[in-house]
């Protein structure tokens, strides 16, 4: 032993049980070893303490982070501009606190919810793209030097379908140019309103195509009748959108013609609605409506087909639907007529009392997804089917007299039995009221309604009309 070296009793750091009992014994082990041996002890007895703690430690992080990576967590995919949220639970009390990073990067955040240990992520990604994010995990008993727990997690942010689209202008140099959307509007003239607006599609401005659809509108102060008239080139026609122009030009040009004296047609609507159960009186207005309405169709196929010829082209080249409606205020109510060729919709459609009046069926070809077309002969060669085409109907009121292509009406309603069931007209309201402000003061209504057109639907791409007497 050295003789140099002191003995001196280990002391207590603090004054409690366990710690003087713990140092007791370790003074009862140090008087039965030399010095040398005491600190060999105390090094080994460290060492093994040591290695053991570590052990513990490490196992007790595997089992954890086993449990981690075990829990049933994942983040579905996302999309760009769309509102993401996913919620998950740590249901075990060995998770105490947990941390996300690479969330700021997508445009995500997390959150703590209510509830023991559940979380969300949720925000708008603004970037597309595939992104890994990492959990971050502190277990109970974690204390700085010890491992954070970590699992990695994959989740995809999908570009807004919206943002695939081009819209590429239209040449202006191409054959019968027609302007991309068009809009149209009269103020209220005591009575009603009318505005329209025509959208070219995604699916043609993605190819720089033209707009096929077309309308055209007018109103007579004197006479106070209205001419309204919208038309669908067809997609696959070249010259379509020449062809919907000239039948609205047409159409229209001959009902404000035939309007403009208007006396015998009125005394006859008048007679009408005193007995509407006369075959009689019925006929009359019949008669007299195909002089205006049926005439103005046959026109608009005439012109056409004149069109055809002078370019060297088929009257196929041209195809268009035609909607086609006439209508004025009487004192006992809104007379309205029609005549409807190909698919889209005229309705005239009654908020207050819950009810619609559908001036006709969207007609579809020989095969499903086909529709007829004004330019078809066929049309015009059955006497019977084409007067069958004409309906008018005499109205207290009405909220709104809708005539709109199938790219509004396809969306909006998605199967011709749906133009049917009010509701549908009532949610097209809600949205368009909501939207839109079909009211007497929103001056800017036409440039509302073109906006409106612009609605995502996906896998309808197609030009959108719409016109509106509210």
């Amino acid at each position: 032993m050295d003789e140099n070296r002191q003995e001196t009793d280990i002391q207590p750091s603090d004054n409690t049980e366990k710690g003087g009992a713990f140092l007791d014994a370790l003074n009862g082990v140090r008087e039965q070893m030399t010095p040398e041996m005491f600190d060999e002890f105390i090094t080994y007895s460290i060492n093994q303490l040591k290695n053991n703690y570590m052990k513990d430690w490490q196992e007790n992080e595997v089992s954890i982070q086993n449990k981690l990576n075990a829990l049933k967590i994942s983040f579905p995919n996302g999309t760009t501009n769309k509102e993401y949220s996913q919620t998950f639970d740590l249901n075990d009390e060995d998770f105490e606190r947990v941390e996300f990073e690479g969330l700021e990067e997508i445009g995500l955040q997390w959150m703590k919810e209510e509830g023991i240990n559940r979380f969300s992520i949720k925000g708008i990604p603004t970037v597309a793209g595939d992104y890994k994010l990492k959990m971050r995990c502190y277990y109970r008993g974690w204390m700085p030097g010890k491992n954070v727990l970590e699992r990695v997690f994959h989740i995809a942010i999908n570009p807004d379908p919206r943002s695939l689209w081009k819209s590429i202008p239209t040449p202006t140099d191409i054959e019968y140019y027609k302007a991309d959307s068009a809009t149209f509007f009269i103020p209220s003239q005591g009575e009603k309103a009318l505005v329209v607006a025509s959208q070219r599609g995604r699916s043609h401005g993605h190819e720089g195509k033209p707009r096929d659809d077309d309308f055209k509108m007018d109103y007579n102060p004197e006479t106070e009748w209205y001419v309204l008239a919208v038309a669908d080139g067809a997609g696959s026609a070249k010259y379509s959108r020449e062809g919907s122009r000239i039948a609205c030009e047409t159409v229209v040009a001959h009902c404000k013609e035939c309007l403009n004296s208007p006396d015998d047609f009125e005394e006859y609507i008048k007679i009408y609605k005193q007995d509407e159960e006369s075959v009689d009186n019925r006929k009359y207005v019949g008669d007299n409506l195909w002089a205006i309405v049926g005439n103005a169709a046959f026109k608009a196929h005439r012109a056409i087909k004149e069109e055809a010829s002078m370019h060297g082209a088929q009257l196929k080249d041209y195809a268009t639907t035609l909607l086609l409606t006439i209508c004025k205020k009487f004192d006992f109510g809104w007379f309205v007529a029609s005549f409807w060729v190909g698919d889209g919709a005229i309705c005239i459609y009654d908020k207050e009392n819950n009810r619609i009046n559908l001036m006709g069926t969207p007609d579809g070809g020989e095969y499903a997804g086909q529709t007829r077309f004004l330019t078809m002969p066929e049309i015009f060669s059955d006497a019977a089917a084409l007067y069958g085409r004409l309906k008018f109907a005499i109205v207290n009121d009405f909220s709104g007299l809708f005539l709109m292509t199938d790219g509004v009406s396809d969306p909006m309603f998605e199967t011709d039995a749906n133009l049917n069931r009010v509701e549908m007209w009532n949610n097209l309201w809600e949205k368009l009221d909501k939207e839109v402000d079909l009211s007497n003061k929103n001056e800017q209504v036409q440039e509302r309604l073109l906006g409106w057109l612009d609605f995502w639907s996906p896998g309808n791409h197609d030009d959108r009309t719409i016109a509106i007497l509210y």
